[in-house]
């Protein structure tokens, strides 16, 4: 990315944040209504904290931070930058104000123009692919802003809406079933999945390798609202044998009967959205479930979820290399029906990209030759390669252009308040 297109960009990614905010009353950026969740404060401070601490603080003769207390207070996870405000504690800060984070947002944001702009070659190249990892992280928070802002608003008995209806509608329910779900089949072989490093990638996507695949099946399309309450009904959130240990003892504790969102009402359904509570539609894909909740059903319904390999290949075989979707910039901040459901069969894998971040059955651990990087920045990805499972493809509130075929998200298995949903697999 040369200079221009890189300052171009900065300024985009930094206002597409606060844009995503715009709708907030003041009082919805301090809330924390989970250990999970940031508040909206914060995630417009930590990722300004993020170009002060890892670019101003390394490359500005003699700098001086913006006020030393926001290093405490804006740090997420890096151990080697500090001590740090814990993330549990994040909403029991009403200070710094939402105007003195836009201040300090606005001030960083003059000084990394300056250094942008003036920078001689030898600099610029340095800090050039910092930059492009803030922008990166940046975008990863505007999704986990709108995965907050979403679970704040949800918690609220008054069921507020974040933003105005659906600009794209989506399917409605359908007056009869979809036609079952199609399974593809594909050869196995060795497959080379993982970024070649000739565009961005992070370091958890590299690097490229080999895998060898036994011949498999992938269903054509993610698993949808309707289907998912059918195993409700036949008493899947009941049944101890379709469950792994760990995830029939996280049932049990929290009283899991539905997907995370979901209501029923005097027998009819309804789920909670960014547009606010609306009829469960059975044609969308389930969201907000668990990796637990997606592996029970798999069970339920005698197939599995995904291996990692066999998701890229297929994205790779189908040259799907412009991950088109429903993304953030959609404006549907919801996945929406497939609208070739109902149609006639085809032989193409179809919601691979937007939507919901699709479950796998591969665990978040290093590929074969997997080398860490180097500083504080080697605690960005590696230190989280245990207990989690890989998710693939972006979702809803993922921006369009933060999303490739080789993009490894990673979340603990009991976790719900991402847009996280699944599609079926099995053996040829």
């Amino acid at each position: 990315m040369d200079r221009n297109e890189l300052i171009k960009t900065y300024a985009g990614v930094r206002q597409m944040t606060e844009s995503l905010c715009a709708p907030l009353e003041t009082e919805d950026y301090v809330m924390q209504t989970d250990d999970d969740v940031s508040p909206p404060n914060w995630h417009l401070g930590h990722t300004t904290w993020f170009f002060e601490r890892v670019i101003l603080h390394q490359f500005t003769p003699g700098y001086e931070p913006y006020d030393g207390a926001f290093y405490f207070v804006f740090n997420s996870y890096y151990e080697s930058f500090g001590q740090r405000n814990l993330r549990s504690r994040r909403g029991t800060l009403s200070r710094p104000t939402v105007r003195e984070v836009y201040e300090y947002r606005s001030e960083i944001d003059r000084l990394m123009g300056d250094l942008l702009e003036t920078s001689d070659e030898a600099l610029f190249a340095k800090i050039a692919p910092l930059v492009e990892l803030g922008l990166n992280h940046e975008q990863q928070h505007e999704e986990l802003l709108m995965m907050d802002i979403k679970h704040i608003l949800a918690s609220n008995p008054l069921r507020p809406a974040y933003d105005e209806p659906m600009r794209v509608e989506s399917l409605g329910n359908p007056s009869r079933p979809f036609a079952p779900p199609h399974f593809i089949e594909f050869e196995g072989g060795i497959s080379e999945i993982g970024a070649n490093g000739d565009d961005f990638s992070y370091d958890n996507e590299r690097p490229r390798h080999r895998v060898l695949l036994e011949d498999f099946a992938l269903m054509d399309r993610l698993v949808t609202n309707a289907e998912f309450l059918e195993f409700i009904k036949d008493g899947g959130y009941r049944n101890p044998l379709l469950w792994l240990s760990d995830g029939w003892a996280t049932v049990q504790a929290r009283d899991w009967t539905s997907p995370l969102y979901w209501e029923e009402r005097d027998g009819r359904w309804y789920e909670m959205t960014l547009t606010g509570l609306k009829s469960l539609n059975l044609a969308e894909p389930v969201c907000h479930v668990s990796y637990y909740e997606a592996d029970a059903y798999a069970r339920w319904a005698g197939k599995r979820l995904p291996l990692e390999g066999e998701w890229e290949r297929v994205a790779v075989v189908q040259e799907t290399t412009n991950c088109a979707g429903n993304f953030l910039e959609d404006g549907n901040l919801h996945p929406i029906a497939d609208a070739q459901a109902a149609g006639p069969r085809s032989n193409v894998v179809r919601q691979l990209f937007g939507d919901v971040w699709e479950w796998t059955g591969s665990a978040y651990l290093a590929y074969p030759g997997y080398k860490q990087e180097e500083g504080p920045l080697g605690e960005y990805n590696g230190k989280f390669m245990s207990n989690q499972m890989v998710l693939r493809g972006g979702c809803c509130v993922t921006p369009r252009d933060h999303i490739r075929t080789t993009y490894r998200n990673f979340f603990q298995c009991d976790k719900r308040w991402p847009f996280t949903g699944f599609r079926l697999a099995s053996g040829r």
